[in-house]
């Protein structure tokens, strides 16, 4: 799809202006190239430089640990420095990282090398957020629901390319890929490099909003409800443990459903957030309805859940069906938020210091991507009771985290105004 159609679709021009445009071809071209990556990554490293399923294993969980603290040292510095040069600086620190991969089979250089990458792909994700939500002003939350569309489109496209270029299965197709990768993010920092930089936002507040703003910790260590609201985070980001681990391998050794479905269920997933994350991002266009979204988030993630632990009821076509309303009820708790979180992490924090509060949020992704896979394990092990029980933890923790938040987001007049958004 062409990007002028999301303009039509959201009914006005795409916020930003020509820098805007400019970072949304800027995430699709970055998110081919980590669909090239992730569908290769780990094959790579088995079948080209020949390491043994254990040390690939020890590789990626290292190099994604380091990567960890890629998000808040990048949002730290980002507060101090031009954005557009800290970010050209990170995407040529992952394009330099993947060709390096093509350099050796030394097993200390590959980990060096995939640890770099790793590093800069944590630290672009919280620059591209942050210089988001600086160009985008009071309609942030519609940016992002535009950029999310075309974030994944651009990693279908990549899986795509990949699924293409692995079915040759050769050295040089591998390396091509990584090839690919490289070349995506050495495109994305040129196009980086004309992008204006982003003015950090001024805030006039008066009276007790100003009291409150005030009040909030210039360092997001220090502020123990900031930490509170990332480990809440955390919880509800395991969405996506779901649809990558839970999902399939539930329905696969527990329900009477085709295997066949489950491939497809991702599908579905990846077409009703290209379809309808823009329409859904009208109901977050303020901080305080942000918060509202967290009751009907609480019922999404209940209600999925309940969906699968019914699946192990009846045969084939009723597991399909419980699979199926599970995977539309879980796409939507993933889009609802999305828009939350978007709105929620930079509403709470200080403009001076947007950069190191979104890049300590940035770890409950980091969080859930270490810890999810065990959680889903876990569940699966419980049976449908354990489903019931995830599902209610998540739920719990959407109310948890609107009481958190309640006294910490500006007043009506702090806000970002109402937004309308056509979709005729």
């Amino acid at each position: 799809m062409r990007l002028k159609q999301y303009r039509a679709a959201a009914g006005e021009r795409i916020p930003g202006g020509a820098d805007g445009r400019r970072m949304l071809w800027i995430s699709l071209v970055d998110k081919t190239g980590a669909g090239l990556w992730a569908a290769t990554g780990a094959l790579y490293f088995t079948y080209v430089t020949g390491l043994s399923v254990a040390e690939v294993g020890i590789l990626l969980a290292v190099s994604a640990g380091i990567g960890v603290a890629g998000a808040p040292i990048a949002g730290r510095i980002a507060d101090r420095m031009p954005l557009t040069r800290l970010m050209t600086a990170m995407q040529l620190l992952r394009a330099a990282a993947g060709l390096a991969l093509l350099t050796s089979d030394h097993y200390a250089l590959l980990l060096a090398f995939a640890a770099a990458g790793s590093f800069g792909d944590r630290a672009t994700s919280v620059l591209t957020k942050l210089y988001a939500a600086r160009i985008s002003g009071p309609d942030r939350v519609r940016y992002q629901a535009v950029n999310r569309t075309v974030s994944n489109i651009g990693f279908a496209v990549g899986g795509i390319a990949a699924a293409a270029a692995l079915g040759v299965g050769t050295t040089l197709a591998y390396q091509a890929l990584v090839v690919g990768n490289a070349l995506a993010s050495f495109v994305a920092a040129l196009l980086v490099v004309r992008c204006a930089e982003a003015p950090v936002p001024a805030r006039v507040v008066t009276g007790s909003a100003a009291k409150t703003t005030a009040a909030k910790p210039k360092s997001p260590w220090r502020d123990r409800t900031y930490l509170l609201y990332t480990a809440s985070e955390a919880v509800l980001f395991l969405d996506d443990a779901v649809f990558k681990v839970g999902l399939p391998l539930w329905l696969v050794h527990a329900t009477d459903a085709p295997h066949g479905l489950a491939p497809l269920l991702l599908v579905l997933n990846n077409v009703l957030v290209v379809a309808l994350q823009i329409p859904l991002a009208r109901y977050g266009a303020t901080s305080r309805a942000a918060r509202r979204l967290l009751v009907p988030l609480a019922a999404a993630f209940a209600g999925g859940a309940l969906a699968l632990s019914l699946s192990v009821v009846g045969g084939a076509w009723t597991a399909s069906a419980a699979l199926t309303i599970a995977a539309v009820a879980l796409t939507l708790a993933e889009m609802l938020h999305s828009v939350a979180s978007w709105e929620l992490s930079i509403a709470l924090a200080p403009d001076e210091a947007q950069g190191a509060y979104l890049g300590v949020h940035a770890l409950a992704v980091s969080v859930q991507r270490s810890v999810g896979p065990l959680v889903m394990s876990a569940v699966i092990a419980t049976g449908p009771a354990g489903w019931a029980l995830f599902g209610a933890c998540l739920a719990a923790t959407c109310l948890a985290q609107s009481r958190l938040v309640r006294d910490r987001l500006p007043g009506p007049a702090l806000s970002v105004p109402p937004t309308t958004v056509s979709h005729d």
